[in-house]
């Protein structure tokens, strides 16, 4: 089954948002069959992203931007995948900015290995100045005045409007209409040396728990809702409608394509060090035939 980590346990991270505690809740709750124990971490993603550039944790979710740095240690899941239309990270301001002088603009970002900041440096290759903070900060940094503008992601985009911020653009459309695939936001991964067996064990029983999860939405609500912080319910079932989707129980061939693309791009543009001749389709393969 291969290595494992401490005391037959796997280590695994998630966010507190509700797309990963909706599709988690029945393998957190031993709801679906799994040989190993799981020590379940919850963290918002750029420190799980942070934990896996450190090597840390053995499944974890993750922006896509960083599984650019860690294929050789770190395999892609076919399920768990935060992936769509029309679900993109959006560009916020307080007023228009000028779309050929970006250079002069501070701009948050969720962090500086999350997809929101790689899609920032595709669209505006100019920019300089990134300021990395928590995402449910940043539509209020850029109301307040501290940015020019702001990347938000998550549930905030039901939620900008309230104070008075307008979308400069979205990064998510923008990436649809110039690529034609959908956008990938966040993956499931997990250390190549746990084995073929065991990586194949872990995605069929989160496959299963998003399975249970879409057949039994009523038996996951309260877990769900404990971890929404103050988000209402509204916003938190319009979150779990977006993000959670077709890709998110199976990847398949078109989101492969759509990660791998990503991450061709990223690597165009200098944000990973592969080494020569890699093969990126055969390094985002999941581990089920």
């Amino acid at each position: 089954m291969g290595n494992i980590g401490n005391n037959n346990r796997i280590t695994l991270g998630l966010s507190s948002c509700p797309n990963d505690t909706f599709i988690f809740y029945a393998l957190l709750h031993n709801k679906v069959p799994l040989q190993y124990k799981l020590s379940p971490l919850m963290a918002d993603v750029e420190e799980l992203n942070q934990r896996v550039l450190a090597g840390s944790i053995d499944v974890s979710k993750v922006s896509f931007h960083v599984l650019g740095h860690v294929l050789d240690d770190y395999m892609l899941l076919r399920s768990g995948s935060a992936m769509g239309r029309g679900c993109g990270p959006l560009l916020l301001a307080r007023a228009p900015l000028d779309p050929q002088g970006f250079e002069q603009y501070r701009i948050a970002i969720p962090g500086e290995h999350t997809t929101a900041a790689l899609l920032l440096k595709l669209f505006a290759p100019g920019v300089k100045e990134l300021v990395p903070m928590n995402f449910a900060l940043i539509a209020q940094a850029v109301a307040g005045g501290e940015v020019d503008g702001g990347i938000i992601i998550h549930e905030t985009r039901f939620t900008y409007h309230d104070l008075g911020l307008i979308c400069i653009q979205d990064l998510g459309a923008w990436w649809e209409e110039k690529t034609g695939f959908p956008i990938p936001l966040g993956g499931i991964i997990a250390r190549r040396s746990m084995g073929i067996e065991l990586l194949q064990a872990i995605d069929a029983a989160l496959g299963m728990s998003i399975k249970s999860a879409f057949e039994n939405p009523e038996a996951v609500w309260d877990f769900v809702m404990e971890h929404a912080q103050e988000m209402s319910y509204e916003v938190m079932r319009k979150h779990i409608d977006l993000y959670v989707n077709q890709y998110t129980m199976d990847l398949g061939e078109e989101g492969i394509k759509a990660v791998e693309f990503l991450l061709e791009q990223g690597q165009k543009k200098g944000a990973f060090s592969f080494r020569p001749g890699m093969d990126l389709q055969k390094a985002l393969e999941g581990p089920c035939p």
